[in-house]
């Protein structure tokens, strides 16, 4: 189907937020509005989300990208991803005006912009469904865990490793510093939820999940450590569990790929993925 790129600008808190709007030549209903990961600007890793963008618009899906205030083109200060709910918003004031007769909008997230898309879905009646790739979770000592068991683990098997380590090619003195700084921030239990303080990450995560009703599609790298960190900690939690197996959630897991879906075989398989289950519900 044909398309235009349009550029597109619009204010929020007094300055002006610059985008790119993928107009498809027949818009379906609903569109897909790009929530960037930080700090990166509206193109993305390896133009991920301009490529993503022009792949839905040809199946006939409208599709938003913008810069956070602070990022890229856009006026104003820079700042975290758990403070750019007005951001969105904005951004969501105008995908609604600039493409009449769309009725609700999707939040594609990958990283901490699918954290972002989580804090401010349920917010907002407009957004009726949820593409999260690779959600950051992260914590010091979550991040340790991961390490250790997903990397450290796998890394001790490889015999490149070894073969460095017995021709004098490898510090090991260094590795071995590493490894006691992230057993030590590994340690004790994981927190359960009831325990997290309410400014923790997971647990904001946990509370804005389970105030969301609409659908949700989660896509999960298998050789990323911010996916095992995700999948982690959802595996240790009862109440991850539950929200995982509700109604309505759709997972999928690309087992070689990367946390940014470097290599177009991913790239295309995620969209063809998000593009099915926008057009499905």
């Amino acid at each position: 189907m044909r398309y235009d790129d349009q550029a597109v600008a619009f204010g929020c808190g007094g300055d002006q937020l610059y985008g790119v709007l993928s107009l498809p030549e027949q818009p379906s209903p609903r569109g897909v509005l790009i929530i960037v990961g930080g700090p990166q600007y509206r193109a993305g890793s390896h133009r991920q989300f301009t490529l993503l963008a022009r792949t839905l618009a040809a199946r006939g899906i409208p599709v938003q990208r913008f810069d956070y205030r602070g990022m890229g083109d856009s006026e104003g200060a820079q700042r975290d991803f758990g403070e750019v709910e007005l951001d969105v918003r904005a951004a969501v004031d105008h995908f609604m005006a600039a493409v009449p007769g769309m009725r609700d909008v999707v939040l594609w997230g990958l990283c901490d912009g699918a954290s972002a898309a989580l804090f401010y879905a349920s917010q907002d009646a407009r957004v009726r469904g949820l593409v999260l790739l690779n959600p950051w979770v992260r914590t010091e000592a979550g991040a340790a865990r991961a390490t250790l068991k997903h990397y450290y683990r796998g890394r001790l098997l490889q015999g490149d490793l070894w073969r460095k380590l017995f021709s004098g090619q490898f510090d090991a003195g260094a590795a071995w510093r590493s490894l006691r700084q992230l057993l030590a921030a590994s340690g004790g239990r994981p927190r359960a939820d009831t325990e997290a303080a309410p400014e923790d990450l997971p647990a904001r995560m946990l509370a804005s999940w389970s105030r969301f009703k609409g659908p949700v599609l989660l896509i999960l790298s298998g050789a990323d450590l911010t996916a095992k960190e995700f999948t982690d900690l959802a595996g240790a939690s009862p109440a991850w569990q539950q929200l995982l197996a509700r109604a309505g959630t759709t997972r999928h897991e690309l087992d070689e790929a990367d946390h940014t879906f470097s290599r177009r075989v991913w790239r295309d398989q995620v969209a063809d993925w998000t593009a099915n289950w926008v057009h499905t519900w």
